[in-house]
């Protein structure tokens, strides 16, 4: 019995499927995409963590902290 029967429910695991199938079944493809997105997402975190190092915040996070002082 394969791990993907045994853990039909795993998030994970469909997730894996999802994007084996997006890539067309190219597993190399999928690592790519993948490597790709997390390098995406790698900038984006160091985006946000510079903006709140220079005193930025979300409007919403400002509103909020202003209202508990």
């Amino acid at each position: 019995m394969s791990e993907t029967a045994a853990l039909p429910h795993d998030p994970y695991e469909q997730a894996c499927d999802q994007a084996i199938a997006m890539c067309d079944g190219n597993l190399r493809s999928t690592i790519k995409a993948l490597i790709m997105a997390n390098e995406y997402l790698e900038t984006e975190l160091q985006e946000l963590q510079a903006a709140v190092s220079a005193g930025c915040a979300p409007a919403q996070l400002a509103k909020s902290s202003s209202d508990a002082a």
